[in-house]
This record gives C-alpha cells, structure tokens and sequence, in this order.
C-alpha cells in the first residue's frame, strides 16, 4: 500500500509539472484545458496520495503489532514485606 502511495505520488508530480507547461497533454480530452482544473485535480490526487501512504503505515504498524510475541509475564510482581521488629 505504501508503494502504490508513492507511485500515485509520483504521477502526481508528473501530471502537475506537465500540467502547468501544456494543460492541453495531460487533459487531452478536453476542449479547452486550462490550469486551475490541473490544480484542483493536483490536489485531489495529492490528498487521495497522503491518504493512502498515512493507511499503509497504520496497517504496517499493526502487522508488526500482531506478530510480537507478548512477552509480560502473568504471575503478579513480589510486594515488599516490613521486617519483624527485633525483641531485646
């Protein structure tokens, strides 16, 4: 999940950059492209990208969570005991 964040990043750029130099390449299907709609879709793919990466790290985290060994054990932790008063 993580790749596929940064690959969509990566296109992201491209689209952008590409975009701001001749918005007719990337929106070719249009008649008349201009670049605030090459904006609005940069920031759309931009937080469907953060979206993505911020899932694949809370699932990564998780996995690892799931497959640590707990490790605590279950017997109780000694209590301290007062010493007896010494008798004369």
């Amino acid at each position: 999940m993580i790749t596929g964040a940064i690959n969509l990043g990566l296109l992201t750029l491209l689209f952008f950059f590409l975009g701001m130099y001749k918005p007719n390449w990337p929106l070719f299907f249009m008649k008349e492209p201009n670049r605030f709609i090459i904006l609005a879709i940069t920031t759309i793919l931009f937080m469907v990208t953060a979206t993505l990466y911020g899932e694949g790290l809370r699932r990564e985290k998780l996995e690892k969570a799931a497959k640590q060994p707990i490790t605590e054990s279950v017997a109780p932790a000694p209590v301290p005991v007062p010493a007896k008063p010494v008798t004369k």
